[in-house]
């Protein structure tokens, strides 16, 4: 699996791309399970075909992109709301990064730690493989310059408080259904998921900016653009009103780049018991 890494890291882009198209459609079409979840969810967000048509194939090119974003050359990234990075950074209280399962966000994280990670280096919470092999790359992969993994654990998030308490900033996934005890229940589309909390105690607790971004895959191996817009304030706010607010803007986005999302992840599941 190791030298399959190596192998497609080497590919073009926009090659790599084409292929993930065709995987995503293969998978949708064989798998049954993810087929039905993924139809589940653009219905229970009132997804039409056009949309999620385009996501099946956007979310190939997603598996397929893993490897050339860990392994391989740089890829062309631009940004679109780099100013609101730089103005939250100044504030010096932290920054929460909030990205969810629309378009790469993989790449988002390197691309900060690129442009800004040098003197606000990002630490960006992330759940270990269960293969050995791959968490071992994924490791290697995602320590870079800038750029710092917390693993989803009661250290991981102390490093996550000191970093904001630091000034310097945190990524995570809002909408990755969390395991048991570190969620709460709180619609997402109209129906209840299991919504992590950590998000909106570590922009409670530090009083740090929040901010949305996400990475937009272009078109024929063009790249990416990176979007960052203001998330509502959180602060001041309880806990159930917080995490309302925030599944809200996740919406918006959502149904703004739905041929971007990952309607197949399953987002309303029950969560694991760690």
């Amino acid at each position: 699996m190791l030298f399959a890494f190596q192998l497609l890291a080497r590919l073009p882009l926009w090659l790599l791309h084409g292929l993930g198209a065709a995987l995503g459609w293969v998978v949708f079409c064989l798998s049954p399970g993810y087929r039905r979840n993924f139809l589940a969810n653009a219905k229970q967000a009132d997804i039409a075909g056009p949309r999620w048509r385009a996501a099946v194939a956007a979310a190939g090119r997603l598996t397929l992109e893993v490897p050339r974003l860990w392994l391989g050359r740089p890829v062309p990234v631009r940004w679109q709301g780099a100013e609101q990075v730089d103005f939250a950074l100044a504030q010096g209280r932290g920054v929460v990064f909030i990205t969810p399962h629309v378009g790469c966000f993989e790449v988002a994280a390197q691309a900060y730690a690129q442009r800004f990670g040098a003197k606000h280096p990002m630490t960006a919470l992330y759940r270990p493989a269960r293969q050995p092999w791959l968490a071992a790359l994924e490791a290697r992969a995602r320590a870079r310059p800038g750029l710092l993994t917390a693993p989803t654990t009661a250290g991981g998030v102390r490093q996550m408080l000191r970093a904001l308490q630091a000034g310097h900033c945190v990524g995570l996934l809002p909408d990755q259904v969390p395991p048991s005890g570190q969620g709460v229940w709180q619609p997402f589309f109209g129906k209840p998921a299991y919504t992590m909390t950590l998000s909106v105690r570590l922009a409670q607790m530090t009083g740090a900016v929040t901010l949305l971004a996400w990475g937009e895959r272009l078109t024929w191996g063009r790249g990416y653009v990176v979007h960052v817009v203001p998330m509502p304030i959180l602060q001041g706010l309880d806990s159930a009103t917080a995490l309302a607010t925030m599944n809200h803007a996740l919406e918006q986005l959502v149904l703004h780049h739905a041929d971007q999302y990952l309607w197949g992840y399953a987002r309303y599941k029950q969560p694991r018991s760690d």
